[in-house]
């Protein structure tokens, strides 16, 4: 099975040119954006414990709270299953995500095995652990894994970006939002990109929220 990869620059800016040619909105919209940015981090059992520590938090406190986790060796199964529920704590991890982080570190997954995996697959795999939600696993296909044809349609940014893009009487609800993308394969996750970078334009210069 081959799989296509995000995996440099260049691939971002082969998506972002795919959606230009086939939708004018798109090509109107890009060369504002400048640039979309890669960022690819590294998969495996790290970057659930980052997916973990982002859920409903802004991404500068889920970043701070990494952090702090990767600092204090927080990063791998057998760390977080021999660490005091007070030294979680005072990372900032709520109770559930702590419950999360030990039920994944629990698992055993072969975050290898998972490279090879198709889309589905993977989120069935990911989704079957307490705490990760299909969000959780879309966003590790999109990051960690380098996936090119992913999306995300029950993201709130998503959805608003979309609607203040097409100019849409309202929010997009997943079921459309998922529709609409489709038109946007094989690089949706370059369009996600896209609109995620839209939505941080349109929020600083509208108060969007």
């Amino acid at each position: 099975m081959s799989l296509r990869l995000i995996e440099a620059d260049a691939d971002v800016a082969e998506g972002a040119a795919h959606l230009a040619r086939i939708c004018p909105v798109w090509a109107r919209v890009l060369p504002g954006l400048g640039p979309l940015e890669l960022r690819r981090r590294p998969d495996g059992f790290a970057a659930i414990v980052n997916a973990i520590t982002s859920q409903q938090l802004s991404t500068s406190a889920a970043r701070t709270i990494f952090g702090r986790l990767t600092q204090a060796g927080l990063d791998r199964p057998e760390t977080v299953l021999a660490a005091e529920d007070e030294t979680l704590r005072l990372c900032g991890l709520s109770g559930p995500k702590r419950r999360y982080l030990r039920a994944v570190a629990e698992a055993g997954i072969d975050f290898d095995a998972l490279r090879e995996r198709p889309d589905e697959q993977v989120i069935a795999t990911l989704t079957a652990l307490p705490g990760i939600g299909r969000w959780t696993a879309e966003m590790y296909l999109i990051f960690a894994l380098g996936r090119a044809d992913v999306f995300a349609p029950a993201d709130l940014a998503l959805q608003e970006a979309a609607r203040l893009m097409y100019d849409l009487p309202e929010r997009p609800r997943p079921k459309a939002l998922a529709a609409q993308a489709e038109a946007w394969a094989p690089w949706r996750s370059v369009a996600a990109r896209g609109l995620w970078a839209y939505y941080r334009e349109a929020k600083g210069r509208e108060g969007v929220t």
